[in-house]
């Protein structure tokens, strides 16, 4: 059973001193359809097999905020586990997302959900086969890498973990999910500012009743006050 503590345990380790960043040891590329997508590995220090988990950015990728991002990256390695950064979006999608509204955003995104996700199976059967892999793989996803990261986890069962900030899951995939009833989700962790304009949080409250729904462990942790992607502060002591 997922608890709070343990969570918050983990992210603690965000504001623990580093005295030296790590660097991404490795970059490759992986193919999905007619794309070839690059991924940077953040590998532990630790020998022998490890868990992974594959980060997904939101949809201005990771360069606008990337000490953020490297903060995430130094907290996961820090406790043993492989951290890859995917970057899913081709420069199609970059295209896309930075030049229409935000109607045509929306039906955007969700042409494309599909194929985003097909790059994160990719990905994942690329981590599966190192030898250094455990078998074990995680998806951590940011804003609209939140609704990739959920339509991925519900659609590959070789998914151990899933956390999400402040996102949700795609309307094809919830209502193929309530349907069924028989979609994969993993264990679960959604966490969310109470004042997020960008992606309200009831989305991350429906996440979560969709995942208790088929009978996932699953646990909710809203931030009062905060606004979307608040996890990204230099200064804030909630980040």
């Amino acid at each position: 059973m997922l608890s709070r503590r343990a969570a918050l345990a983990t992210i603690a380790a965000l504001l623990s001193p580093v005295a030296t960043r790590s660097a991404p040891g490795e970059q490759f590329d992986v193919t999905s359809g007619h794309d070839s997508l690059p991924v940077s590995r953040y590998a532990a220090a630790t020998a022998g097999k490890r868990p992974a988990v594959i980060v997904l950015h939101g949809s201005r990728g990771i360069e606008l905020r990337a000490c953020a991002y490297q903060r995430y990256a130094d907290a996961l390695t820090a406790r043993g586990i492989d951290s890859y950064f995917l970057r899913y979006m081709t420069p199609t999608d970059i295209a896309a997302l930075r030049s229409t509204a935000h109607e045509s955003r929306e039906a955007y995104e969700t042409k494309r959900f599909d194929g985003w996700a097909d790059t994160v199976a990719a990905t994942v059967t690329a981590v599966l086969d190192r030898s250094d892999s455990s078998g074990r793989i995680g998806l951590l996803g940011f804003s609209l890498g939140s609704y990739v990261a959920a339509e991925a986890a519900a659609r590959d069962s070789r998914i151990a973990a899933l956390a999400v900030l402040y996102g949700g899951m795609p309307k094809a995939m919830a209502a193929k999910i309530m349907a069924a009833k028989a979609k994969h989700l993993p264990p679960l962790i959604a966490l969310h500012g109470e004042a997020d304009k960008n992606v309200p949080i009831a989305e991350g409250r429906q996440l979560v009743a969709l995942a208790k729904s088929v009978g996932t462990e699953t646990e909710f942790v809203p931030y009062p006050g905060k606004a979307h992607g608040f996890d990204f502060s230099d200064t804030d002591p909630m980040t």
